[in-house]
């Protein structure tokens, strides 16, 4: 849960960028639409794989400065790639639409993330059952939302729309499973815990 909740700081940076980034709002210079693309695909590759790595931590012990460094150091590295080495990969080509990269993109994290609901099934037992749920909803929503941006033609079309509407809700879900629940109200998830342990026959 303290995996995720730090993975997220930094995956909402980059799409807060990502926001900032759309051509209108003019803050970013000598950019066009295909630089909130490519600040949404690097978001969605760390999603996607954050995710899939979540699982091990349940088993294994999380190091939070350490997890912070690596993923400050990722963050970075993303920002620098587009803004300054500007050696990311194309994702959105005015006047063509969106590139191979990005479309291939969005296939590979739905796949990720497909990956990452089998592996958290498999510690379905270590979790809160509302809070599992909620988490697999989230990735589920995330999932419909990469499919909806594989065909948009416009960063102003419908199905860009759609794609961010899904993706609104997949974000409310897990802040809902990991803010709300697992980090502001952590002694209710003690309380049921306990309780259970009780209908188990534990002390």
């Amino acid at each position: 849960m303290l995996f995720l909740g730090i993975s997220l700081v930094f995956i909402a940076s980059i799409d807060f960028v990502h926001l900032l980034a759309y051509q209108g709002i003019n803050i970013f210079s000598g950019f066009d639409a295909n630089l909130p693309t490519q600040l949404w695909i690097a978001a969605r590759y760390l999603q996607a794989l954050s995710f899939l790595v979540a699982p091990i931590f349940i088993i294994r012990e999380l190091k939070p400065k350490l997890t912070s460094l690596i993923y400050f150091i990722i963050t970075s590295f993303i920002f620098v790639s587009i803004f300054y080495l500007r050696i990311f990969p194309d994702a959105f080509i005015v006047d063509s639409g969106l590139t191979q990269f990005k479309i291939i993109s969005e296939y590979i994290i739905s796949i990720i993330l497909i990956g990452s609901i089998v592996f958290l099934w498999e510690y379905k037992e270590k979790f809160d059952k509302i809070i599992f749920y909620l988490i697999i909803s989230s990735i589920i929503f995330t999932i419909f939302a990469e499919l909806a941006f594989t065909f948009y033609v416009s960063v102003f079309g419908l199905s860009n729309l759609v794609g961010h509407f899904f993706k609104i809700i997949s974000f409310y879900l897990i802040y809902k499973a990991i803010i709300q629940i697992g980090l502001m109200n952590p002694y209710s998830l003690l309380s049921k815990k306990k309780i259970k342990r009780k209908k188990n026959g534990f002390n």
